[in-house]
């Protein structure tokens, strides 16, 4: 009873409102109950893109591969990493054999590598590198990728405008001979059989034309990790390269100093062999290569009294395991 009286006092209490207010809470019952849309944090975005774009790079290094393998080299679980591949499937940066269960890189990236080629990136990222390089050994720095059977230089730090530059920016060269042939060493076994099978120029008479000795130079200089040249192209030029390696542990390109020969004595080029392969190592791992150690070939030789400042090589840097690079001085 007390119940009925209740909700009868009620009605009455409402009847007695402005029939205009009784409408504005009439409209206020029907509407909708606000819909609340779940969004990522800005942290958890950041990880996810993070995460695809780690998954891209092992494509790119171990394509293709099944999802269980990528989730597990990604650290990340096997339904994220098949929701991001997916999503990249969509965009066309990743294709799935569907038979094989495998993925691998999608088409798209073609599209991507030339616009990067056009806009210059490579040259871009490198110049940093090139001028730590140039200021350690007090050398010009140069860096040069292969296109098609020559080589082209695409990026040249000049660390003093007194020193003579050897090669400028869109100048193209041979494959066989000075620092290039670092580039011909880990061209395809298609490009090299083309190259050695053709009559070799000779530049200068330092210059290496027998393709039984140019062919055992490759092997020797895929496993030493750095070449040494003099005279070969320019006389009176001594040259020291390393190869750069992108994501996908290719070499796009080899890093270098030259200078004249009155300046590149012995031990003076072996010294700066290990500055050569740190510069080249730093560029390759902020271009996404990751190896367990980079190791210093030729250690750098103490600068004895009286010599001139370019004689000493600055503290070389080591990359470890990928991550941050630690310093240290080669005694």
């Amino acid at each position: 009873m007390a119940s009925m009286k209740q909700q009868t006092a009620k009605s009455r209490m409402v009847a007695k409102q402005p029939v205009a207010l009784r409408r504005s809470v009439a409209v206020q019952a029907e509407l909708p109950k606000p819909v609340i849309v779940a969004t990522l944090p800005k942290e958890a975005s950041t990880a996810m893109l993070e995460r695809g774009i780690d998954l891209l790079e092992l494509l790119a290094k171990d394509g293709p591969v099944g999802v269980a393998e990528l989730a597990k080299r990604a650290d990340c679980a096997p339904i994220t990493a098949t929701r991001l591949l997916r999503v990249l499937q969509i965009k066309g940066f990743a294709v799935c054999d569907e038979a094989a269960q495998t993925w691998r890189l999608g088409t798209r990236w073609n599209a991507f590598g030339q616009a990067a080629v056009e806009q210059g990136a490579l040259a871009t990222t490198a110049m940093p590198f090139l001028t730590a390089l140039g200021i350690a050994a007090g050398e010009n720095a140069y860096l040069r990728v292969r296109d098609g059977m020559s080589s082209e230089t695409i990026a040249v730090y000049r660390t003093d405008p007194a020193l003579r530059i050897y090669t400028d920016v869109g100048s193209r060269g041979p494959l066989h001979a000075g620092t290039s042939r670092m580039l011909l060493a880990h061209a395809p076994e298609s490009v090299q059989t083309q190259l050695l099978t053709q009559r070799l120029p000779r530049f200068t008479p330092a210059t290496r034309t027998d393709p039984t000795w140019i062919a055992a130079d490759l092997q020797r200089i895929r496993a030493r990790g750095y070449l040494v040249t003099s005279d070969e192209v320019v006389p009176g030029a001594v040259s020291v390269g390393a190869p750069v390696r992108d994501a996908s542990g290719q070499v796009v390109a080899v890093m270098f100093i030259s200078a004249p020969t009155m300046r590149m004595r012995p031990p003076r080029p072996r010294a700066l062999v290990s500055i050569v392969q740190d510069a080249a190592a730093k560029l390759s791992h902020a271009l996404g290569y990751t190896q367990s150690e980079t190791m210093l070939t030729a250690p750098p030789v103490a600068r004895k009294p009286g010599a001139p400042s370019w004689s000493m090589p600055s503290p070389a840097i080591v990359v470890r395991n990928g991550n941050q690079p630690t310093m240290s001085r080669a005694g």
